[in-house]
């Protein structure tokens, strides 16, 4: 890189690639402080949704919602926080006056190189399992991979260029700096290797209380409730199990339900966005959803909704396959009657009408709730609760 003076190549100075290098590292540290704060917003906010929670193909919160997003019981944004936060300090100690302008590129190179293969690995997943795409993690990509070619670029510029050779002239180096190093690399590697033991698990819901507390029964359509006999308000739920935000908004309105028995009466309603049973849905997306509705629809019948309920949500989280015997331990069902769930017209009636209700109300994500005939998609205005309760 180069600019032309008169007719006269006059090459850039090192700040002119120093500078450069360092501003995109703090940009991606501060990339990776939103990151980590939107993942933990995401399982702990009731009403969080980014910005970038667009469509179901570019949704930053799908990632964070991903069981991917967590590596070493520590988010993958916490790791690259850390990641950046040592590329900052590597590029401090390649501005020394010592270093002159050759050491640590090679160091950087080889780290960036990592970090560049691990951020294709995630962008695999990202299309293909997640099927989800999120715009700040592609920006993290971004400024990997010009940390990468910036790294390479001044090596070759003013270093050895020999990436291998300069990898152990690096280490020497280090070496020679050993009273500045040390302490910030052994508090980087303690911490690390430590975080997985103490970092809080927020990700991890809490379950709600057994159902046997509160009052429940069935609508005059046949659809379960939980709560008040004669509520003054009255919140219709349109869920699917495989849903991360329906299980976080259930969780909390079943909450809200255990602190005013007398008052709120939840109601459930099934609408799995399986391409299966749902004809919204034109592609697979949530698949075997369909199936844990169907079941749900049994267990109704058995008298064991709620306990079902509860469970169904646990299965479509972990987002394995499902086991009739591993359900019938857990919740006293005939795997007999569970199967005839998948086969009988009349489950599958049942779950159709749900489905055909909710497409007749506007539904085109979930969850949905209808409150006094209105229709609220992904979460409750907390003005209409703050009402009801006051």
């Amino acid at each position: 890189m180069n600019f032309s003076h008169k007719n006269k190549i006059i090459p850039f100075s090192f700040l002119h690639y120093y500078i450069p290098i360092f501003l995109i590292t703090s940009a991606g540290f501060i990339n990776m402080i939103y990151l980590l704060t939107a993942h933990h917003r995401v399982y702990t906010d009731i009403g969080y949704e980014s910005f970038c929670a667009i469509s179901r193909s570019i949704n930053c919160d799908t990632v964070a919602q991903s069981t991917h997003s967590i590596v070493f019981n520590v988010p993958v944004a916490l790791w690259g926080l850390l990641g950046h936060l040592f590329i900052l300090y590597i590029l401090l100690l390649a501005g020394f006056q010592s270093a002159a302008k050759q050491r640590m590129w090679p160091l950087l190179f080889w780290i960036s190189l990592g970090a560049s293969l691990y951020s294709l690995y995630l962008a695999y997943i990202s299309t293909y399992q997640i099927q989800s795409y999120c715009i700040m993690c592609i920006l993290g990509y971004v400024v990997i991979f010009a940390i990468l070619y910036y790294s390479w670029f001044i090596n070759r510029r003013f270093g050895d260029f020999n990436l291998f050779k300069g990898l152990i002239k690096d280490i020497r180096f280090l070496k020679d700096h050993w009273k500045t190093v040390a302490p910030v690399i052994c508090i980087l590697a303690v911490f690390s290797i430590s975080a997985p033991f103490w970092f809080p698990q927020y990700w991890h819901l809490d379950e709600p209380k057994p159902v046997h507390t509160l009052q429940r029964g069935t609508t005059g359509d046949g659809h379960p409730w939980l709560g008040a006999e004669n509520p003054q308000l009255t919140i219709v739920e349109f869920t699917d199990y495989m849903c991360f935000q329906c299980r976080k908004m259930h969780y909390y309105l079943r909450r809200l339900v255990e602190s005013n028995p007398d008052s709120i009466r939840l109601v459930h309603r099934h609408f799995p966005m399986d391409h299966q049973v749902n004809p919204l849905v034109r592609e697979p997306f949530h698949v075997g959803a369909g199936k844990l509705a169907l079941l749900a629809v049994y267990a109704k019948e058995m008298d064991k909704f709620w306990e079902a309920n509860d469970y169904f949500y646990l299965l479509g989280s972990r987002r394995e396959s499902i086991g009739l015997a591993d359900i019938e331990k857990q919740l006293d069902l005939e795997q007999s009657g569970m199967a005839d769930a998948f086969r009988e017209r009349r489950f599958l009636q049942q779950l159709q009408n749900d489905i055909r209700e909710g497409l007749e109300l506007g539904i085109t994500a979930t969850p949905a709730y209808v409150i006094d005939g209105k229709l609220y998609e992904g979460q409750i205005p907390s003005a209409i609760l703050s009402e009801a309760l006051r």
